[in-house]
């Protein structure tokens, strides 16, 4: 728990519920509250005059988003969900040519089930498993060669697991001239992640999670080939600053940098809450440094309180070093979902993925509570 944070959170009640879903909806600071009201007003008050403003909140979050990054510049294209995204990626691609896409069996259900879907259609989508995570970067490398794309996490959801080796993974992907997609939401926000070694791959994610922004948050961070491609599902955001210029029928343009892959009309108040909920971030000093420490501390003591319960058929990995994982400690069990359905009716709000039973702490959360949260988990387990 970072000192005096739980304070900030009172509309969540965070101090009173025991909320075990860090990995999924954090809570929101009060000063979302804040920004959601300022949206209203500025619409109130300047009705289609507001996007201006609504703009601004927008470059907000862009530049949050290059902050957690470290890449200072970067074009940031933005969205209500990845999936928007990943599908504006994945039609920029040339699938024609190279219809082959390489993934794993280890990605959130955005990519399973619309790479599942395109591969009915006939796209050579090929998942590798993605365990043993030790080798997966290499393995992914060794199938990039004729692949239009590779599609990876840089931590795994079910488990939490890191994946290492995307720099060589990138380095392979350029030399194969082969796009990388990097989906980092499962980093951001609870562990430093830095674009670093991964110039010429795509970024999404988004602040749903660790990031306590809520819904509406995504992001595409792009790399320096992005005006090469031209995505066929495209938003007419994507030429808002030539809007009043003549159009050729069957001819369709496309601006530089982030505009070249903007969606249309949406709901602003996302970028309000966002922005409000950047500045708390600031104001307390929650870098992904400090945010990493204490995440680091909870699933510690998760686990050692974990391990004191004995149990027989539920288990963790302990023999990787916990400095492996993300911010959630996975559990593993046949009967995962029955005991995340017993621990809410004990008042404990987890989730399950597959046979992974997800426990998620979160910086306002007192050890006193986790410690509870095992407790009962002890409880219905036997």
């Amino acid at each position: 728990m970072i000192d005096g944070l739980a304070e900030h959170y009172s509309g969540f009640r965070v101090s009173e519920r025991l909320f075990l879903t860090g990995h999924s909806h954090q809570a929101w600071p009060d000063v979302g509250r804040e920004g959601q009201l300022e949206a209203w007003q500025d619409a109130a008050e300047h009705a289609d005059l507001k996007w201006e403003r609504a703009f601004a909140k927008a470059e907000r979050l862009r530049e949050g988003v290059r902050r957690l990054l470290d890449d200072p510049g970067a074009p940031i294209a933005l969205a209500a969900n990845t999936h928007e995204l990943a599908l504006r990626f994945l039609s920029a691609l040339p699938l024609r040519k190279r219809p082959k896409l390489v993934s794993t069996d280890g990605e959130f259900h955005t990519l399973r089930r619309q790479l599942g879907r395109l591969g009915e259609e006939g796209l050579d989508v090929v998942r590798l498993p993605a365990r043993p995570v030790d080798t997966l970067a290499e393995r992914l490398a060794a199938e990039a060669a004729d692949a239009s794309a590779v599609l990876v996490s840089a931590v795994l959801f079910e488990d939490a697991r890191i994946v290492p080796g995307l720099p060589a993974l990138a380095q392979a992907c350029e030399e194969a001239g082969t796009e990388l997609l990097v989906d980092a939401y499962h980093a951001l926000g609870c562990l430093p992640f830095t674009a670093a070694g991964l110039e010429r791959a795509w970024i999404v994610g988004g602040g749903y999670k660790y990031l306590q922004l809520g819904e509406g948050n995504c992001f595409l961070r792009m790399p320096p080939q992005v005006d090469e491609l031209r995505p066929a599902i495209t938003g007419w955001y994507a030429e808002f600053d030539e809007l009043h210029a003549g159009h050729e029928p069957g001819t369709t343009a496309y601006p530089r940098g982030s505009m070249r892959f903007a969606g249309s009309t949406y709901d602003p108040t996302s970028h309000y809450r966002a922005a409000r909920v950047l500045d708390f971030f600031d104001g307390h000093g929650l870098t992904p440094e400090r945010l990493r420490e204490s995440y680091l501390q909870q699933t510690e003591l998760l686990a050692e309180r974990f391990d004191q319960l004995g149990l027989s058929d539920v288990t963790r990995d302990r023999e990787t070093p916990l400095e492996d994982f993300g911010g959630f400690l996975a559990l593993e069990s046949e009967r995962a979902e029955e005991l995340s359905r017993r621990l809410l009716d004990a008042g404990v709000v987890t989730d399950s993925r597959g046979r992974y039973l997800r426990l998620g702490p979160a910086p306002y959360h007192s050890d006193e509570q986790l410690e509870a949260a095992v407790e009962h988990l002890g409880r219905v387990a036997r």
